[in-house]
């Protein structure tokens, strides 16, 4: 009787392969995400050629309005992305249309499939796993920050409430990355589906979140599910008949094809081991520096805290607190090396790029939207709860007085964690 391995392919199923090995093969070669070690630096020219070819296209093919940006900002789901994806999908098209012309002849692909399931098998499982390594150490979704809290909860973007939400506990971080750090089970053959179904898991919560909270990395947590459920197509009618049918069920693993020299399969296990430990290694490397740099363990830049201001003098006239004064700051918050925030009487915002001298006692600051205004303040710490701003700001004469906040006194940050509620403690 003829193994399954060796029953030929029906022509819809090679048409459909076809068309993923190149729609997958493209993917992961333009938007690798750092998934494969020195990725970057081997798709150097061929970034630098899409760059060129893909604004082109907007411009002249789709006759968009604006000119396509290339630079990266942190969103994956900008108009060049989403133009790489056409770009993709197209060539994917073409490509299988000449593929299904040219060869008539191959009965099945299963050297190239087990090829494609490595490629994507690394591709997701690499992935995963860093991002699962920058939520156990809180670097994803760090804990709210200091403008966070100060911010009214309406004002807040459906990304930003999911990040506080998601960043508020340091267990479910850990949770969550644990989840996806056992995505490197697909890094294995014999462990493939269970690391698949785990992925699927993880993968479809994060394209769920992206959607429903309008986070832009919807093409990849999107292509990422899509990548998982390919692997387990495989296995498609062993796992329902398993789990809907309660009838016995076997997996096999993927069938590694025949080397052609001795030396090949002993090769191969060298180079898996190879990535495998450098990509781990240099990972848990760069999340360590990163939680020094970003991350909780950083250094807190001097002044950091929020600080309500209790008096506010410009020109000798002292300013109230009322809502109708837009120049008088209700707050001032520093929160990052560099930046600070002054928060309106009317709640409106002032994002400042700020300059700290703790040996002259100076602060300048320089509004982020019109770097050309300038304010030089002197500073005085009275204590640790105390602070006093003096000098110029919009050609004023100003003297500021602030009471530094307890970042603990906030609701979020001092509820804690409860094993006996006697009644929700829903605010």
């Amino acid at each position: 009787m003829t193994s399954p391995q060796f029953i030929p392919w029906s022509s819809q199923k090679k048409v459909t392969f076809r068309f993923f090995f190149l729609f997958f093969g493209l993917f992961i070669a333009i938007e690798n995400n750092g998934a494969y070690p020195f990725w970057n630096t081997i798709m150097s020219y061929p970034t630098k050629l899409l760059h060129s070819i893909v604004p082109w296209m907007g411009k002249h093919i789709l006759n968009l309005p604006n000119d396509i940006s290339t630079v990266g900002n942190g969103s994956g789901d900008t108009t060049y992305d989403y133009l790489i994806m056409l770009l993709i999908f197209s060539v994917s098209l073409l490509g299988t249309l000449l593929w299904s012309i040219v060869d008539r002849q191959s009965v099945d692909y299963s050297r190239l499939y087990y090829w494609l399931t490595v490629a994507i098998r690394f591709y997701v499982g690499l992935m995963l796993f860093n991002y699962g390594l920058v939520k156990i150490i809180k670097l994803q979704f760090p804990d709210p920050s200091l403008y966070r809290l100060m911010q009214n909860y309406g004002d807040s973007s459906p990304m930003g409430l999911a990040w506080t939400f998601l960043g508020f506990s340091r267990g479910y971080n850990i949770f969550m990355g644990m989840a996806e750090v056992s995505a490197v089970l697909l890094l294995f053959r014999r462990t493939m589906t269970l690391g698949a179904l785990i992925a699927l898991a993880t993968a479809a919560n994060v394209m769920a979140v992206n959607y429903f909270f309008d986070v832009p990395v919807k093409i990849l947590s999107s292509v990422l599910v899509l990548m998982v459920l390919f692997l387990l197509a495989k296995d498609a009618g062993p796992l329902w008949k398993f789990f809907l049918t309660n009838g016995n069920a076997s997996l096999n693993a993927i069938k590694v094809p025949e080397f052609s020299r001795n030396w090949m399969p002993k090769g191969k296990l060298l180079l898996k081991t190879l990535i495998i430990t450098y990509a781990v290694i240099t990972r848990l490397i760069g999340v360590a520096d990163a939680r020094k740099v970003y991350g909780d363990l950083a250094t807190k830049p001097y002044l950091y805290g929020i600080y309500d201001v209790d008096l506010f003098v410009s020109n000798g006239d002292t300013i109230a607190p009322l809502t109708t004064k837009t120049d008088r700051w209700h707050q001032f918050i520093v929160q990052y090396e560099g930046h600070s925030m002054a928060r309106m009487m009317d709640f409106s915002n002032q994002y400042f790029a700020s300059e700290i001298d703790t040996v002259g006692k100076t602060l300048d600051l320089k509004l982020a939207h019109d770097t050309s205004t300038v304010y030089n303040l002197n500073f005085q710490v009275l204590d640790s709860t105390k602070i006093h701003l003096s000098g110029i700001m919009n050609q004023d004469s100003v003297i500021i007085h602030m009471s530094r906040r307890d970042p603990t006194s906030f609701r979020l940050t001092n509820r804690g964690f409860h094993w006996i509620n006697e009644y929700p403690f829903n605010r």
